[in-house]
């Protein structure tokens, strides 16, 4: 099979992004299925496949994850050498 791009509803970023905050994940892919009742979660994936979706969309998915990780490490050593005084 192959992915076309689709523009998300609000409705359905609210759900996938409660989805990820309800498990603790700062990183993850959520599948939702369309329904009358709105979105629905299928799956919450804590570590999601990327291929498919840098394939269809163009974007370098993989590398925003390293500079988000890098980004929260570097802020996570400030806040915690602020807290100790350093």
């Amino acid at each position: 099979g192959h992915g076309l791009p689709i523009k998300l509803k609000a409705s359905e970023k609210k759900a996938a992004i409660q989805a990820a905050q309800a498990l603790g994940l700062k990183v993850t892919g959520v599948d939702l299925l369309q329904s009358d009742r709105g979105p629905l979660i299928l799956e919450v994936n804590s570590s999601p496949g990327l291929e498919g979706v840098e394939r269809t969309t163009g974007i370098d998915v993989a590398g925003a994850i390293i500079d988000f990780i890098e980004e929260n490490y570097r802020a996570s050593k400030v806040k915690n050498r602020d807290k100790i005084g350093a």
